[in-house]
């Protein structure tokens, strides 16, 4: 069976409102289930490849901070 996460996680949550969003992000982080970290991932890279290199800069300093 050939899943595709990127597209399965996209279109489960096309067309959610902003509230919903932010709960689905909390509940993935707060319940530190590992089966959601290909979704944050995804969500991640939709991030990463629309900002530009400021704001890459930006994240690449707060995960580091992080780290």
């Amino acid at each position: 069976m050939n899943v595709d996460i990127r597209q399965a996680v996209i279109g489960n949550l096309k067309g959610t409102s902003h509230d919903d969003l932010d709960k689905t992000i909390v509940d993935a982080v707060d319940g530190k289930d590992e089966k959601t970290l290909p979704g944050l991932g995804v969500l991640f890279e939709l991030v990463w490849n629309s900002a530009n290199q400021s704001e890459k800069s930006k994240l690449i300093d707060s995960i580091t901070s992080q780290l």
